[in-house]
């Protein structure tokens, strides 16, 4: 999806930056509360108006996000970038820890998938007994200690 053109002059509306950044209304208020947006000018009927800066700051946030970032880190980024600061080096220790918990699911959903193939392996066959008490699947040939089927 390709955004419209950065108009810089006329503020804009919740709608208007919505729409230019490529999320929902609610969200941008949201975003707001949460401190991710600074609180923006109002008219006389008070209504928001944002500035060019808002668009810029919603993309940040969107591609934060992408890596994983959670908020609550977004809005530390913001924090440190706000006070013209390269938040450089605070991001980098935040996605390095990214990187060690992603490893970490990777080694979990590897050690997960070898058991799952383990008693897929031990379901084939024609001859299929009938499941031990317990558990959900029969003991395979040969014993052993297993619980549920699966071998510990």
């Amino acid at each position: 999806m390709t955004s419209p053109p950065l108009t810089t002059s006329a503020p804009l509306s919740v709608a208007a930056l919505a729409r230019q950044v490529g999320i929902r209304p609610d969200t941008v208020r949201y975003y707001e509360r949460v401190g991710l947006l600074p609180p923006p000018a109002r008219t006389a009927a008070d209504h928001r108006r944002y500035d060019h800066r808002a668009v810029d700051r919603l993309r940040f946030v969107q591609g934060a996000q992408r890596l994983g970032l959670r908020l609550r880190e977004i809005r530390s980024l913001l924090e440190v970038r706000d006070t013209g600061e390269c938040p450089c080096e605070p991001a980098e220790v935040l996605l390095r820890q990214h990187i060690q918990d992603i490893d970490r699911e990777l080694a979990r959903l590897t050690a997960l998938r070898a058991e799952l193939v383990r008693m897929t392996d031990g379901l084939t066959g024609a001859d299929c007994p009938d499941p031990v008490p317990g558990t959900w699947c029969p003991l395979p040939r040969g014993g052993g200690d297993h619980r549920g089927g699966v071998r510990r």
